[in-house]
């Protein structure tokens, strides 16, 4: 128990380090920030959830004392408990009919809840800014203009009022929940799959390493998606939710469509240059991870990795 304590203070420690050195404003800001549930899972998928529960209190409770206590709540809305809660999924097994085996907490789960707790984060920041939808965005536009007029030197034009401007100030305040919440969705599978790298590499980590293509998220995740983008037509802040959980589950569906894409190529000739081709479409262009999301849509109606499968037959080798 001693350890599990220890652990998780030495966890805790490095996440809040990691989290304080993004809140002062530091050049790598960003990627301090995205890195900091990664002690946390460290410590859940190498010791326990208990761990990573002693390392997420632990780093809330030493940001308030050295900084400010709504940084307690801040970080353990933002990264100690949906850390804590993935490394805790993670772990889960139930006994099957095998007595020597178990069976695991499946991955594409594991991936949908990354997207419901991007969803989350971003939807109980909402009321910071807004309490409605009008002074919501109104609360982003205000940022948006601040963080424009601190880059303009003193004196110097205003041009946070350009007409061009405010354009793109408007284009970003519709938009924005729904790319926070993509993000800190790929951002939680990311630091999930690593912590378990790591942790692997350690010899720590107690379930076997997955399939990765064989990722497909339940059944129920297309009707959940459905109910989503309807919702998102719903007026006030109500609408802005759902359109956050819509972005959320499409993320997760891209990610299982990257699964679908890893699985169907397996044989192919030029199969690393169809794999780099699609990541950089999506990293240098965006738009094509629609795409992604509707291949792993299409794969939970007509099961197109299993199709594939059949036609390609059993391989003695697969890569």
């Amino acid at each position: 128990m001693m350890q599990i304590v220890l652990i998780g203070i030495g966890a805790g420690a490095a996440a809040a380090l990691l989290f304080a050195l993004a809140a002062s404003g530091s050049m790598f800001a960003l990627l301090l920030f995205s890195l900091a549930p990664l002690p946390i899972l460290i410590a859940a998928l190498g010791w326990s959830h208990w761990a990573a529960m002693v390392a997420a209190v632990s780093a809330a409770s030493g940001l308030a004392a050295v900084l400010d206590f709504e940084f307690f709540l801040s970080f353990l809305i933002g990264v100690g408990v949906p850390a804590w809660w993935l490394g805790y999924l993670a772990l889960l097994a139930r006994a099957t009919a095998d007595p020597v085996s178990v069976e695991w907490y499946p991955v594409g789960r594991l991936v949908l809840w990354a997207a419901l707790i991007g969803a989350m984060v971003v939807a109980l920041a909402i009321p910071t800014f807004g309490t409605d939808k009008e002074s919501f965005h109104a609360g982003l536009r205000g940022l948006f203009e601040r963080a424009i007029r601190l880059q303009t030197p003193p004196g110097g034009p205003d041009i946070a009022n350009r007409p061009e401007t405010q354009r793109a100030i408007d284009l970003l305040v519709r938009v924005i929940p729904a790319m926070v919440a993509i993000i800190d969705t790929l951002l939680n599978v990311l630091n999930l799959w690593l912590a378990a790298r790591i942790v692997k590499i350690s010899g720590r980590l107690r379930r076997p390493w997955p399939d990765l293509t064989e990722l497909a998220l339940p059944a129920s995740a297309p009707a959940l998606l459905a109910v989503a983008v309807a919702c998102s037509f719903l007026p006030d802040l109500a609408g802005v939710v759902a359109g956050v959980l819509a972005a959320s589950l499409l993320m997760a569906f891209a990610i299982a469509g990257f699964a679908v894409l890893h699985a169907i190529t397996r044989g192919m000739v030029h199969r690393s240059l169809a794999l780099a081709g699609a990541y950089a479409a999506v990293v240098f262009v965006g738009w094509p991870i629609l795409g992604m999301a509707l291949l792993g849509l299409a794969d939970t109606a007509f099961h197109i990795r299993a199709r594939a499968a059949r036609k390609r037959g059993p391989p003695s080798v697969r890569t």
